[in-house]
């Protein structure tokens, strides 16, 4: 039985790389909780210890105060002096002697008590060696490998530690299988009664700021600056960038040579798209970048309200707005204005401003409906010219006509162009 408990302490020693006098200590205390378990009263025994020998033999002691034998009150913590002096020869009354009291086969049956105690104190030491590694890594980027699942959760080991990837922290694009070696962001380290809990995270901001500082030279030395980023995860990440030195082009030191850097993070965040924006005091052309890969038409700022109003072509309204609003909403969250987006209407209202004006001529010289002259002129009838070369058959269905009454608008055509000449 002496040799599990060295083969114990040389296990935790340097398997769990905790210290040989910790892991002593911690088994120690557990003999003693055992020893007070098996011996009835001896929990009243105030200064009582615990001693692992070399070869693994455990030894329990008990320290009494030498009393006169008529103020012998408390037999567990007190000795009269006679017997006292059987162990110490020159003990005093108001002197602490210690006496073994380890009992019977104790070695045999007190593992067998302290199992659990023991479990507990060596995984408390190791939950504190753990915190004090990572006490200070809050904020850091940190390699793992995927151990285990359990109910959504992801377990991750690092080194001889295991850390929690929790579900709401996970990419929502991303599978996990057993052995997959990712990075992850030390999202908290939470130290209370239960233990150390080391928690990470893929899906926060700052996991792309790190990943970003630890790619880019420019950014970790200060040269290039990182404003403001925006991140939905699995999705789009913007991020606001600027330099202090004029010849250096912040977005180039971000991308690399020929991308190598940006290809590196869109690697880590599973092809999350990257969107680089350069840092400009002119809100107009930081707006303009922002909402990339649009273009916009007008862009109206109200400062008082930090809002802006941008417009753009028809046909780049999805692009502005992105899937599901992700490129509107990371664009207005990385500036810090609300960006509002529409459609630009201008030149609709010129297209409709024609169509009024055409069709109200038809109308007066061809004697027609209003409804009629403006379906006559969205049919190709935007003169008269073209409107006398119309068959009347064309006519007709276009306005829902007859054929007769469409000769007769034929006719006054041709007349006005004829005394027109």
């Amino acid at each position: 039985m002496t040799s599990d408990i060295v083969a114990l302490i040389d296990y935790y020693e340097r398997e769990r790389m905790l210290p040989r006098e910790q892991v002593q200590e911690a088994l120690e205390h557990a003999f003693v909780t055992a020893f007070q378990k098996m011996v009835p009263g001896s929990e009243a025994i105030e200064r009582i210890r615990a001693h692992i020998e070399k070869r693994g033999d455990v030894k329990i002691f008990a320290e009494l105060l030498v009393v006169e034998p008529e103020n012998l009150r408390d037999s567990f913590n007190h000795v009269p002096l006679a017997a006292a002096q059987t162990k110490k020869p020159d003990a005093q009354i108001g002197d602490w002697v210690e006496f073994e009291i380890t009992p019977k086969n104790f070695n045999r049956k007190g593992i067998d008590t302290a199992k659990q105690t023991i479990m507990q104190r060596l995984r408390y030491a190791e939950q504190g060696k753990l915190y004090e590694e990572f006490k200070d890594r809050a904020g850091d980027i940190l390699s793992g490998e995927v151990s285990r699942f359990d109910k959504g959760d992801v377990f991750i080991s690092i080194g001889k530690h295991e850390a929690r990837l929790p579900a709401r922290e996970k990419i929502s694009t991303e599978d996990y299988a057993v052995g997959d070696r990712l990075r992850f962001y030390v999202l908290s380290v939470e130290h209370n009664s239960r233990g150390t809990e080391v928690v990470l995270s893929r899906s926060h901001p700052n996991f792309v700021r790190r990943l970003f500082e630890s790619e880019v030279t420019e950014i970790a030395d200060g040269t290039v600056e990182i404003k403001g980023l925006a991140r939905e995860a699995g999705q789009r990440t913007k991020i606001l960038v600027s330099s202090a030195d004029p010849k250096v082009d912040p977005v180039g030191a971000c991308v690399g040579l020929r991308g190598i850097r940006i290809r590196a993070i869109t690697r880590e965040l599973n092809n999350e798209r990257l969107d680089i924006i350069q840092w400009s005091d002119d809100i107009e052309e930081l707006v303009a970048e922002a909402i990339k890969p649009a273009n916009p038409i007008t862009i109206r700022i109200n400062e008082e309200e930090r809002v802006v109003e941008v417009t753009v072509a028809e046909e780049e309204l999805s692009k502005a707005i992105g899937r599901r609003g992700v490129n509107a909403r990371l664009a207005s969250r990385v500036i810090g204005w609300d960006i509002q987006i529409s459609e630009d209407l201008s030149e609709q209202e010129k297209f409709e401003s024609k169509i009024t004006d055409g069709s109200s001529k038809l109308h007066e010289v061809l004697e027609i409906t209003d409804e009629q002259a403006e379906k006559l002129f969205r049919a190709g009838g935007i003169s008269l010219d073209l409107v006398v070369q119309m068959p009347a058959e064309y006519i007709a269905q276009v306005i829902e006509i007859t054929e007769e009454e469409a000769e007769v608008i034929l006719a006054k055509a041709q007349t006005n162009l004829t005394e027109n000449v």
